[in-house]
């Protein structure tokens, strides 16, 4: 009966082991860091808000200079200087609720996100819908 061969090992041979010597050291090979980049078109610095961050500094300002607290908020964008957002806000409430007023306020917003200027730009009924022009 012959004896047993060793085992061999299943990993492919190196380099340096295929020309007949096998590399003492080693060292690991170097994972290029990820560069962490801001959102395209999100605001960038030290003190620059979030979009959320920036909704919510939004809302929370509005409410307090309208005495009313908004009801939904339909868009948010970056601009030059911070953000923009449309805010929706209940003025006046009506039953049935279809017929409650609602206004739309243009919020502009800093980088930091603090209040700069709003704007109401349209009054509507809640039950009123917007048509193709």
């Amino acid at each position: 009966m012959a004896a047993a061969e060793p085992a061999r090992s299943r990993r492919p041979p190196s380099g340096d082991e295929v020309h007949g010597r096998e590399a003492r050291t080693r060292t690991p090979a170097r994972k290029s860091a990820a560069r962490k980049t801001p959102a395209r078109g999100a605001p960038e610095g030290p003190g620059a808000a979030r979009p959320v961050d920036a909704l919510r500094a939004a809302v929370k300002q509005l409410a307090e200079l309208l005495g009313r607290a908004p009801d939904s908020v339909s868009s948010i964008r970056p601009s030059e200087d911070g953000w923009e957002a449309r805010v929706e806000v209940v003025e006046l409430e009506r039953i049935p609720d279809t017929t409650s007023i609602l206004a739309s306020y243009k919020v502009t917003l800093n980088e930091d996100g603090d209040l700069i200027s709003y704007e109401r730009t349209r009054r509507y009924t809640r039950g009123m819908i917007d048509r193709p022009t």
